[in-house]
């Protein structure tokens, strides 16, 4: 007996299985933003394990996408982390499997420059974010600001 489709189930998406070793472009999404918010607070993969009660390799897979961090864990991320759980989907496409996003390889085959594309993710800006919130005067602080804007501005120009 042939199997009658429903009206729901063609509006309903549909999220195909990701072959045996390539991690899903929702868990590299949760993994980034596991990695951005870590670094941007200056905490170590080492420390944020011992925080969870795993060993700082089991953070890195988590932060490349190739072990799926489960609901209880990134709860538990959360609060260590002092941010929301809706926060490690913040920014990620309606449909990641065809909103631009290329499909990964394999963790191997993936060139570090994937990783970092992102500027908000690179190592140079949480650093830079996390020193300038480490200025405890406001003025200097937008100073600095400005500073920057103007810089930034003047390699713009011819």
């Amino acid at each position: 007996m042939a199997k009658v489709k429903k009206e729901s189930d063609r509006l309903t998406p549909r999220y195909d299985k990701m072959p045996a070793g390539v991690p899903s472009l929702i868990d590299l999404h949760v993994g980034k933003r596991l990695r951005q918010r870590r670094s941007l607070l200056g905490m170590s993969q080492e420390h944020l394990g011992e925080s969870v009660g795993v060993t700082f390799q089991q953070i890195q897979k988590y932060e490349r996408g190739s072990n799926r961090i489960g609901a209880s864990r990134l709860y538990q991320f959360s609060i260590i982390l002092d941010i929301s759980v809706a926060y490690f989907f913040e920014d990620m496409p309606k449909d990641p499997q065809t909103d631009g996003l290329r499909l990964p390889i394999g963790m191997a085959d993936q060139p570090q420059d994937q990783f970092e594309s992102d500027t908000l993710a690179r190592r140079e800006t949480l650093e830079l974010v996390r020193a300038y919130y480490q200025i405890p005067d406001p003025m200097v602080r937008k100073r600095i600001l400005d500073l920057a804007r103007s810089l930034g501005g003047a390699a713009n120009e011819p």
